[in-house]
């Protein structure tokens, strides 16, 4: 159980969709999802999500009213809970489930943070990106014994995916 943790724009999402690359490169079967932005003009106007098997869907948008809200952003739970909810099988056999990310927008959702629940009290490897700032469901997550939190820094940014990958990566042969 990884927590990947940082500022908002600090690389966590460019920090996991590495990871993914090189697991899956490795031949690791992968769960989860990625959070992209929406750009308009220039302008971050929203957030999508796109599951490991090619699943898209919308998390939020300034043009959504909501509830909920989370800053000038809409979020849209129904279409969330579709397309994420299913990504949150665990992988069979040597699987890995990445999610990008657990914060305030994907924790709106009851049924999200039921199935993150059960990811961390299940058996399947977990790595999971986290905001710094404090919120409950997160925090108790960090106080868990089995879970090791790792801060992304822009010294170890570029360096902590293929770092990840050999320590995950159930296939690679030993050295």
């Amino acid at each position: 159980r990884l927590l990947i943790e940082a500022r908002p724009g600090a690389g966590k999402t460019t920090a996991i969709g590495r990871l993914a690359e090189l697991l899956r490169g490795g031949g690791v079967p992968l769960t989860g999802f990625l959070t992209r932005e929406i750009r308009e003009r220039g302008r971050r106007v929203g957030f999508s999500i796109e599951t490991f098997d090619g699943s898209r869907g919308m998390l939020a948008h300034v043009d959504i009213d909501g509830p909920p809200r989370v800053g000038r952003y809409g979020v849209d739970l129904e279409e969330f809970e579709r397309v994420a909810l299913p990504a949150l099988e665990p992988p069979g056999g040597e699987g890995i489930v990445l999610i990008d990310e657990l914060g305030k927008m994907e924790l709106a959702s009851e049924p999200f943070r039921k199935a993150v629940l059960e990811l961390f009290d299940g058996r399947a490897p977990l790595v999971a990106t986290v905001q710094t700032a404090r919120h409950r469901f997160t925090d108790e997550l960090k106080r868990r014994p089995e879970v090791s939190t790792i801060r992304l820094t822009a010294a170890n940014r570029d360096r902590l995916p293929e770092e990840m990958a050999e320590r995950l990566n159930p296939r690679r042969g030993p050295g």
